[in-house]
């Protein structure tokens, strides 16, 4: 089960109370004094905020939780991506004072596209202006209408508020349970509207159960994760009406790593979510198609905290040690078909990361020992101009980062100024084609593509126009993979994205020697062959198709007071927003559109200012859109096909018409 919400709408301190509540834990943290199980990380305890996915277990009756806590920051929403493939039900929580905002709709309309089981739980009814009234309301209207809310809350706003349950003896509540669930079941329907025999509430209480399971309804509960208030409600709902885990143990190892970390000797360790099978000390697993690992030690998640045991089996999380290739997303045993997707947006921000000189060296590897723990901080090695970037999300992320290279690994960095990342998208269709032994080829294969445009959203496709036996296997791979990293940047330095790449012509050289003496590579194609060649082919085709650059642009809401509208639309023309149409509610303006990416950090900074600290944001990533003028370039990092002699000096220092060992 995972733990979601909007920053500061308090999961955390929910978190704790759970362990509580469930005998885990004698006393409950405080996330202030930085005292809480899940926050372990000394720079989450520092700010007060969760970082990294933290995962505890207790147990409710006769049902095992595994409870994972994720961040509410959306500079690490890739924590969250990590771990909605392997839940089976979700908690999402919303504040009683905020309400609903900008992260809340973004995880629940991801949770409502998966199908994942969400039980709502508005906390914080204890604190000084809840309203249990507006914010189911707010609910209703910005994430779900299909909700029902279990109990009354009483109380709001003091130090003794409760939460009371309806049960079978309140008529309000059963009619409006049994109206909700005939929305969504036509023989429920039926049985409902039958006057002659009235639906039980046994039998409606078993139809909530099965569609809360399906995550067609979403039942809310309120209560305060400081008091107490509601908790108990809550552990029955989570036992009650979330599905437990399916899987057999002794079916075929299926599972997924959603977290890689670091263990005290440096070695890794692998965070797998088991859907079927068993895996025990001594195994040996393969992931990631070829990699394999011997399994040295196991922990399970138990009862608070992880223990060691011999074997981790369906339905449980565990800790792998042994697996040193292992990377978050992997596969472990069996594929699953909803394993890799990407449900939230990319990092639209990247930014150069500058070492003092002492520290050079160890730069590269604190970073990459990062990557392993957030992959999406996309690491890019800039050989000649001898930098290294990384790709954000927002300015704290990069506090973050800073903090966790100076505290964990003794190195001090500054940071350039953050740009936006840029993508492009063929404009039209471009071939080329290198033919082996004809200038200016001087390798010895043969590659032909094709790129065409693709729908938006639909990424990169490799597609095949030769006879598949025509290449030995290794050099059809090998021309694929180098496809992929080629177009990682386009025209203009950007990653090149929704196309389709055709290989239309190969040939190569088969396997030679001299009067049957050793393979001789001068007479015969290699792997290296293709892949110096293919980024030379990719160019040629991308500069006859043509690039468009493309911005990311990110849906605006705003609700500002009314009479500072004046001020701020020309602030946001300024900043080449696109406003719609304002609507004004009493003394409140709302205005929704679009901003380019590189113009958010700038309208937060002066928001406050241009609405007397009252204006209310949201953004989230909604489109790439194309640049109008000068389309703004990125310097490449890798050998530049783009200009063909100095690409060949560099890739095997040789020019056409000469072949020389490098």
């Amino acid at each position: 089960m995972g733990i979601l919400a909007h920053v500061d709408a308090g999961k955390t301190s929910l978190t704790e109370r759970l362990l509580y509540a469930a005998g885990v834990i004698d006393e409950i943290g405080s996330v202030d004094d930085g005292s809480t199980q899940t926050d372990s990380l000394a720079l989450e305890r520092e700010r007060g905020i969760t970082i990294k996915s933290a995962v505890v277990s207790f147990v409710v009756g006769d049902v095992a939780v595994n409870l994972i806590d994720t961040p509410g920051h959306p500079d690490f929403i890739a924590e969250v991506e990590r771990v909605l493939d392997v839940l089976d039900g979700a908690v999402l929580v919303v504040s009683a004072v905020e309400g609903v905002q900008a992260q809340t709709r973004v995880l629940m309309r991801t949770l409502r596209r998966l199908g994942t089981p969400t039980l709502v739980f508005v906390n914080k009814i204890d604190r000084s202006g809840a309203d249990g009234e507006r914010v189911l309301r707010e609910v209703s209207e910005r994430l779900t209408s299909s909700i029902i809310p279990m109990g009354a809350a009483g109380g709001l706003g003091t130090r003794g508020p409760a939460f009371t349950p309806f049960g079978a003896d309140d008529a309000g509540f059963t009619a409006r349970l049994g109206e909700l669930l005939a929305d969504h079941d036509d023989a429920f329907l039926a049985a409902y509207l039958d006057d002659e025999k009235p639906v039980s509430f046994e039998r409606l209480r078993e139809e909530l159960e099965a569609q809360a399971r399906r995550a067609l309804v979403h039942p809310v509960y309120f209560g305060s994760a400081i008091t107490g208030a509601g908790v108990d409600a809550l552990m029955s709902g989570i036992s009650e009406l979330l599905p437990a885990a399916e899987g057999d143990a002794g079916g075929p190892v299926s599972g997924t790593v959603f977290k890689v970390e670091r263990g005290p000797a440096g070695e890794k360790i692998a965070y797998v979510r088991m859907f079927s099978g068993t895996i025990r000390v001594r195994d040996r697993l393969r992931f990631r198609q070829d990699e394999e690992g011997k399994v040295t030690a196991i922990s399970v998640f138990d009862r608070g905290s992880s223990l060691r045991r011999q074997a981790v089996s369906a339905g449980q999380i565990g800790l792998l040690w042994g697996l040193g290739e292992v990377r978050i997303g992997d596969t472990i045993g069996v594929p699953r078909p909803t394993s890799a997707r990407r449900y939230f947006a990319p990092p639209t921000l990247e930014t150069v990361v500058v070492p003092r000189p002492a520290d050079k060296g160890a730069l590269h590897a604190a970073l990459a020992q990062l990557a392993e723990q957030d992959p999406l901080i996309n690491l890019r090695q800039d050989d000649v101009r001898q930098e290294i970037s990384v790709s954000l999300y927002g300015e704290v992320q990069k506090e973050v980062i800073q903090a966790t290279l100076a505290n964990d690994y003794g190195v001090r960095v500054m940071f350039r100024e953050t740009t936006t990342i840029c993508v492009e998208r063929p404009a039209g269709t471009g071939a080329a084609v290198e033919i082996m032994g004809k200038e200016p080829n001087p390798f010895l294969a043969t590659v032909g593509l094709r790129v065409d445009p693709a729908p938006a959203g639909s990424g990169v496709r490799f597609r095949l126009e030769v006879e598949l036996g025509s290449l030995p296997f290794a050099f059809l791979k090998a021309i694929q993979e180098t496809v992929h990293e080629t177009l990682s940047q386009g025209l203009y330095g950007w990653q090149v994205i929704d196309c389709t790449v055709t290989m239309t012509h190969s040939g190569y050289a088969p396997r030679q020697s001299h009067a049957h003496a050793t393979f001789d590579k001068s007479m015969s194609s290699t792997g290296a062959d293709f892949r110096g060649l293919t980024p030379l082919v990719v160019v040629d085709a991308l500069k006859r198709a043509g690039t468009t650059v493309h911005e990311p642009m990110h849906r605006l809401s705003l609700e500002i007071p009314a009479d500072t509208f004046g001020s701020v639309l020309p602030f946001l023309v300024r900043l080449r927003a696109v406003p719609r149409t304002p609507a004004t509610r009493d003394a409140t303006c709302l205005i929704d559109g679009e901003i380019p990416a590189a113009s958010v950090h700038e309208l937060e900074q002066w928001l406050p200012g241009l609405t007397r600290g009252e204006g209310v944001l949201e953004c989230a990533f909604d489109h790439y859109e194309p640049v109008r003028g000068t389309p703004p370039s990125r310097p490449r990092s890798d050998h530049d096909p783009l200009h063909r002699e100095e690409y060949l000096l560099r890739v095997q220092r040789r020019v056409t018409g000469r072949r020389e060992d490098g």
